[in-house]
């Protein structure tokens, strides 16, 4: 099992472009015992509030939504390019079809109930501040709903204070 140290918000050091962006990110929350995950390629760090948080955001088809949704908590999974056949099969396959962390070969580790990997080199735990479904009336850019949102399936944003920050040793 891999050790993990935790570090202060404040000393991560990443990009979150290249993280998120580049490199991607495994969404993953519990909901009755049973743990879900997908890849996403979309979100972010900030502060708000006084407390540094993460924000997502999720489109109302996919699965890994339901479990955040009836969550309090959720964690954010980095895992280096070696991995990014596996990230890319979680992001296309549904966990409602076939036990999909089982057959990606991932370890579920949970630190104070919050589910996350084993194989990842950063894992950020959160706990759900806010929730807001985009409306389309809101985008100030209207060509964003075209390109992004043809099958009008508008994002959730969910905005989490960051908990703990484990970093691989």
């Amino acid at each position: 099992m891999p050790n993990f140290t935790e570090i202060k918000p404040e000393l991560f050091e990443q990009s979150p472009f290249k993280l998120i962006g580049k490199d991607w990110m495994l969404i993953t929350a519990q909901k009755d015992k049973k743990v879900n995950t997908m890849t996403a390629s979309w979100g972010g760090f900030g502060v708000m509030w006084g407390k540094n948080v993460a924000y997502i955001v999720l489109r109302p088809q996919r699965y890994t939504k339901e479990f955040i949704d009836s969550s309090d908590t959720f964690s954010l999974s980095f895992l280096d390019n070696s991995f990014k056949t596996t990230l890319t099969y979680l992001g296309t396959k549904s966990g409602r079809d076939e036990d999909k962390i089982t057959n990606s070969k991932l370890t579920v580790l949970h630190t104070e109930d919050i589910p996350y990997f084993e194989e990842a080199n950063v894992a950020i735990l959160c706990k759900k501040l806010y929730a807001q479904d985009y409306k389309p009336e809101c985008f100030v850019a209207p060509e964003l709903i075209e390109k992004w949102y043809p099958e009008v399936d508008y994002h959730t944003l969910y905005i989490a204070e960051i908990q703990k920050i484990l970093i691989r040793e």
